[in-house]
């Protein structure tokens, strides 16, 4: 039988994992017996923990709304996968330092063999620059601002913001992180229609909207995002006449690139778009196909250079 400070230890374990226990399952998964169960939530009861009782056969329990917290249990796998997390997170631009904050104490307050486990997994990686694919910085991310989004969406209270300083008010419904930036997803009310606002290019403004009844969306939010991101959601946006069918094209890109639109059973146009002309191009390059740039400006300059600069590169080689 484990110890009476182990045992209490994983009874609140079991209680958090499920809303509801008989006394009988408990005193099975602790291999104890009911008179045990009874007297451990008592012990828990006077340490603070609000264990509440429900009428059942044989008595049945629950974790109580309030009171003082219970102590982190993890098993390795959740130890592991928490400290992951957080060491990834450490590398999202405006989190950085209270991801690393966040991972110390995970560590303060791990059983010793766990704690070193997971200092021998932070000592033993580290993580390379994440923007990879952009000559654009991250933006950063408020975390004050995404508290506030993610309450107004549980309490239906609609927004009054600036976007890109225009004015703006929006129902909100959800949150969807993709490609190292937030965006929220609601109702534009002016206009009525649903659309990905990114939150680095959101100010809030107070007070907010009106309180509001939610709408399911006749769609999936995240696939939205990705679509209309795609579409219209990036500083530099651009149409490329593709010389592949659209078939060819679509088994070549990310979703994160774009958009095909077929134009015939030999061509078709991709609608795709970046943080910058350069992450653009290289978009373009890697599809292997030949293309031909129809907008914006901007792009079809900036390939003419980079042409100019892979031919002179290739020219003055003599190996």
């Amino acid at each position: 039988m484990a110890t009476t400070a182990g045992r209490l230890l994983a009874l609140l374990g079991l209680l958090q994992s499920r809303a509801e226990w008989s006394g009988a399952e408990l005193a099975e998964r602790l291999d104890v017996t009911d008179r045990t169960v009874r007297n451990d939530v008592a012990r828990l009861r006077d340490l603070g923990y609000p264990v509440d009782s429900v009428r059942g056969p044989g008595g049945r329990y629950r974790l109580g709304v309030g009171g003082k917290l219970p102590p982190l249990v993890l098993d390795d796998e959740e130890a592991v996968a928490i400290a992951v997390g957080l060491r990834a997170a450490s590398a999202v631009t405006g989190i950085e330092e209270s991801s690393a904050r966040a991972l110390g104490k995970l560590e303060h307050v791990l059983p010793d063999r766990l704690r070193r486990q997971v200092a021998a997994l932070r000592d033993a990686t580290s993580a390379g620059p994440v923007n990879t694919d952009s000559n654009v910085d991250d933006p950063a991310v408020d975390p004050a601002l995404l508290t506030g989004l993610a309450a107004a969406i549980r309490d239906h209270q609609g927004l009054r913001c600036w976007y890109r300083s225009e004015p703006l008010e929006v129902e909100p419904a959800r949150l969807v992180s993709w490609q190292r930036r937030w965006y929220l997803v609601g109702r534009d009310v002016g206009s009525g229609q649903w659309r990905p606002f990114r939150v680095d290019w959101l100010e809030l403004r107070t007070p907010g909207g009106r309180r509001f009844v939610p709408a399911d969306p006749p769609f999936d939010l995240t696939e939205f995002v990705v679509r209309e991101v795609a579409r219209t959601g990036w500083a530099v946006h651009a149409r490329i006449l593709v010389h592949a069918p659209a078939s060819d094209v679509l088994a070549r890109i990310n979703p994160a690139v774009g958009t095909v639109e077929p134009v015939d059973d030999r061509t078709s146009v991709l609608v795709t778009g970046g943080d910058s002309l350069e992450a653009v191009a290289v978009w373009i390059g890697m599809l292997g196909m030949d293309f031909t740039v129809r907008e914006p400006q901007g792009l079809m300059d900036h390939l003419a250079a980079l042409s100019r600069r892979y031919a002179e590169a290739v020219g003055g080689w003599h190996g």
